[in-house]
């Protein structure tokens, strides 16, 4: 029961990811870092794990993973968020694929509505259906 975000994104869910991606940029300095796997509310409670080798190979395991963290944190009575933060561009990639696909059969195995978008230092997507933000120079609001 993944969900996909769509236009016109509502105003708390946008915060929400704006708020993943200022995380992201003022935690990560580095040019090439490893992915990381997120689960919860970003500002709030979260749990993240940096997948050590290669969990792109093995389907389930993937799930397992997804589900362990969403299981970690509470969630939102309405729907937790899935994010992968990782560098470079926002063009899909096969490890975007990968994690929709884990997050998607997670969200069955746990009858939640998951949400899950990528997340770059500048700009957060949503790879079901291609909808995001991008900032040019994100700042903390005051």
């Amino acid at each position: 029961m993944s969900v996909g975000i769509v236009e016109p994104v509502p105003d708390a869910l946008h915060l929400l990811l704006r708020r993943a991606v200022l995380e992201l940029a003022e935690s990560e300095r580095r040019r090439r870092f490893p992915p990381q796997l997120h689960a919860g509310t970003p500002g709030g409670s979260q749990v993240a794990l940096q997948p050590v080798g290669d969990p792109t190979e093995d389907a389930a395991l993937r799930v397992d993973i997804v589900e362990a963290l969403v299981r970690r944190v509470t969630p939102s009575p309405e729907r937790p968020l899935v994010w992968l933060a990782r560098p470079g561009t926002l063009d899909l990639q096969d490890q975007d694929l990968h994690w929709l696909a884990a997050a998607a059969a997670a969200a069955g195995e746990l009858d939640v509505g998951l949400r899950m978008v990528v997340v770059n230092r500048r700009s957060w997507r949503d790879p079901r259906t291609g909808v995001g933000r991008e900032w040019l120079r994100l700042r903390r609001r005051s």
